[in-house]
């Protein structure tokens, strides 16, 4: 019997497989007809050739992108209906449906089923396949009547199969095995902020990447073009998941670690907790606003202005009167100053008028040259500027935190101590705490606009006719969408941006990742317990709907400036519109390494949730004590065991950020090519990480040097600790040359 239901699923998985190459052959036959179609007649034409090709590149791109393990279970349902659930949904040209997307309401019971609740179910199947083929299959009957004598219930063999496969430095969606409790934070309502707490291995990463793919879905009308944001702790991190959403149907996501949430910063330098937490505290705000406000000067006293021979007074009075008035539009700073100028030039110009006039009596000739020998003369755009400088972000941090006078002046809430931490020379790199600061900065200022404001002026006018061709274009184009499946797909903003003539055309998370002042429709931020008020002050500033997706486990909290409590770190931003689920049940580390990490927190004082492993490991967590100096020797002697116990799978050396190139540089010597350095090398046999790039990773091997460095280098906190000693997926080792820290070895 099983053959032949293994038979007959490879018959129909090769049916499926068909029918996505025709799709595939389809749209590159659609997309190179489009293509061939010279760009002729009106805007409006050119516009939906445009559209259509943009519409095809993205299904392509989604069609390319689920081939592996297209489709991963079938439903048998009451009603005697085979439901196939798959990475898409698929129907024939006659519109008769193949597979469901697991998205769909539909395909919902394949996730939430179980024997007490069926839900119409009466089996579940899994299938278990290798590139195009279905290798296995496992069924989950749900109705006993199906029983045969000698039959038994099965489960779960799907899911401990790939719980207990090699890691591969890349992370894996889960779509074919989403439990019951992690299905049901996936398909939360999108409004409002939803925190998914979660301890080690309990999924939280995955469920945020598929609940993202779910919420593009299941809203694509709403978030089509305002789009998803996700943001991770690192650039390691961002690198090991960026597979997952294509691979479940998704490539329009815009992805950014914390230090790259600034279009043209890439802020990587490393600075002490001590600056880290002063940065990140909310009173920075105010700091930037006072630097911000301490550019628009009043002069000392009255100024003698040089314009063409004539001398004419700048009185501190009219100076004022004029930064009143510049303020009171409540516009950014830059251009603020278009007003403050205005104002001034036009006094200055009366001034100089007068001055003529009362030296050529009855003279009445044309005196509008007047105003553009005031806007010309050097002595008066040196005093404009000395009053109110245009500024740019960057610059302003930069001085800030470079010049002890400006710092003191518009931080007079911290201490002189507090001061001299932050005090740096005015060329240091940027750090992720800068970027918060730089986004503040240049909300508080403005764009840069040396053309006065015509440019801007000019490029609202044309984005106003490419909206207007572009609706009308999508309009003409309707129903010709809707025979093709993929109305409602793309919109005039969409179609506009994809029409700019610059030779590029860029996609919606293109265009997202290059504006700083995108608004998102939601934000996915993933290890958020790290976040310090101000990186959630940018946050809330890039989505004002406030619509977020919010995952971590304040047990794992190692940053200074993160957070205690996630009312603390949510409630001034947020209030009361948020709402928090936990997931109870560790699906990665072994029980035994588990309890261990649990334990040595707990000693520490640290209450963390505590999740139930599914599964024992084979080994205790070992540890291997060693006199001081011999750490990395004895690194490089485990090695060997290390390896060939995980049979081929990853093995991460987690050390002091201090010892990582020490490290990395004694395993290379013996190891080669082999051995991987820091957030760029997840995938090598042997990868050598502090315990910030490792956050939200998994090995199937971990060697922890020194674990008494690691509560040291946290202030004493144990989430660097707790988060090294729970990515192994099967095999913990520590080496220590200092005194264990208590509750490790139980």
């Amino acid at each position: 019997m099983y053959d032949a239901e293994l038979a007959h699923e490879r018959f129909y998985v090769d049916g499926l497989y068909a029918r996505l190459d025709e799709l595939r052959a389809e749209k590159i036959e659609q997309l190179s007809e489009v293509r061939r179609t010279k760009s002729m007649g009106t805007h409006q034409n050119r516009s939906e050739r445009d559209a259509f090709a943009a519409l095809y590149e993205t299904r392509l791109a989604q069609l390319n992108a689920v081939d592996d393990k297209l489709v991963f279970g079938r439903l048998d349902l009451d009603n005697g209906e085979q439901r196939y659930i798959g990475r898409i949904g698929l129907s024939t040209e006659d519109l008769r449906q193949l597979m469901v997307d697991w998205r769909a309401p539909e395909a919902g019971t394949f996730y939430q089923a179980t024997a007490f609740e069926r839900l119409g179910v009466r089996r579940r199947r899994h299938l278990i396949l290798k590139g195009r083929n279905v290798k296995a299959i496992e069924d989950e009957v749900l109705d006993h009547t199906m029983l045969v004598e000698g039959e038994h219930l099965q489960g779960e063999g799907a899911l401990l199969a790939a719980l207990n496969s090699k890691r591969t430095g890349r992370m894996s969606d889960i779509v074919g095995t989403i439990q019951s409790e992690q299905d049901r934070i996936i398909r939360s309502p999108l409004s409002g902020a939803l925190v998914v707490q979660g301890g080690p291995g309990t999924g939280k990463t995955a469920v945020a990447l598929h609940r993202a793919a779910y919420l593009l879905y299941t809203h694509r009308e709403r978030l089509a073009s305002a789009g998803v944001l996700l943001v991770g702790p690192s650039s390691a991190f961002m690198k090991y998941i960026e597979r997952v959403l294509p691979s479940l149907g998704e490539t329009g996501v815009v992805m950014a670690s914390v230090g790259h949430l600034l279009p043209g910063i890439s802020a990587t330098a490393v600075e002490s907790p001590e600056v880290a937490r002063l940065k990140g505290r909310i009173d920075m705000a105010r700091v930037i606003a006072n630097a911000v406000a301490n550019r628009q000067r009043l002069p000392r006293g009255d100024a003698r202005l040089d314009v063409e021979g004539t001398r004419l007074v700048l009185t501190a009075r009219q100076v004022r009167r004029a930064r009143d008035k510049a303020r009171a539009t409540g516009k950014p700073h830059n251009e603020a100053r278009l007003t403050f100028v205005k104002i001034l030039l036009r006094e200055l110009t009366d001034q100089l008028r007068e001055h003529i006039e009362a030296s050529g009596t009855g003279n009445t000739a044309d005196r509008s040259y007047l105003a553009e020998d005031v806007r010309s003369s050097r002595d008066v755009r040196i005093m404009l500027n000395l009053c109110w400088m245009p500024m740019g972000a960057q610059k302003l941090v930069r001085e800030l935190f470079s010049k002890p006078e400006i710092l003191r002046a518009v931080a007079p809430g911290f201490t002189d101590a507090e001061r001299e931490l932050l005090l740096r020379p005015e060329d240091a790199p940027w750090t992720e705490s800068d970027v918060p600061l730089l986004d503040e900065a240049a909300e508080l200022l403005g764009e840069l606009d040396i053309t006065g404001g015509r440019a801007g002026a000019a490029h609202d006018a044309q984005r106003r006719r490419d909206l207007a061709n572009a609706e009308k274009a999508i309009a003409n184009m309707d129903q010709q969408l809707e025979d093709s499946g993929v109305n409602g797909m793309l919109t005039a903003e969409q179609l506009a941006d994809y029409n700019v003539v610059d030779g590029e055309h860029l996609s919606n998370a293109d265009r997202a990742l290059t504006d700083r002042t995108w608004a998102y429709g939601h934000v996915v931020v993933d290890e958020a317990q790290e976040l310090s008020p101000m990186q959630w002050r940018l946050l809330v500033r890039r989505c004002p709907v406030k619509s977020f997706t919010i995952v971590g486990d304040i047990a794992q909290t190692s940053s200074a400036a993160g957070a205690d409590s996630w009312r603390q770190a949510l409630s001034p931003f947020m209030g009361e519109r948020w709402s928090m689920e936990e997931l109870t049940v560790n699906y990665r580390t072994p029980a035994q390494i588990a309890e261990s990490a649990v334990r040595m927190a707990n000693a520490a004082g640290q209450v963390v949730s505590a999740p139930k492993a599914v599964r024992d490991g084979e080994w205790e967590p070992i540890v291997d004590h060693v006199a001081a100096g011999a750490l990395i020797e004895r690194v490089v002697a485990v090695m060997d065991e290390e390896t060939a116990a995980v049979d081929g799978g990853l093995v991460a050396v987690i050390a002091p950020r201090g010892m990582v190139a020490e490290t990395a540089a004694a395993l290379r010597a013996v190891y080669g090519h082999r051995v991987g350095h820091g957030a760029g090398s997840v995938e090598q046999d042997i990868v050598v990480i502090d315990p910030h790039e490792a956050k939200g990773l998994e090995f199937d091997g971990v060697v922890i040097v020194e674990p008494a460095a690691l509560l040291a280098g946290a202030g004493g906190r144990v989430g660097d600790l707790y988060v090294a000693m729970t990515r192994p997926t099967q095999r913990l080792r520590l080496i220590a040359a200092e005194p264990l820290p208590e509750g490790i070895e139980a």
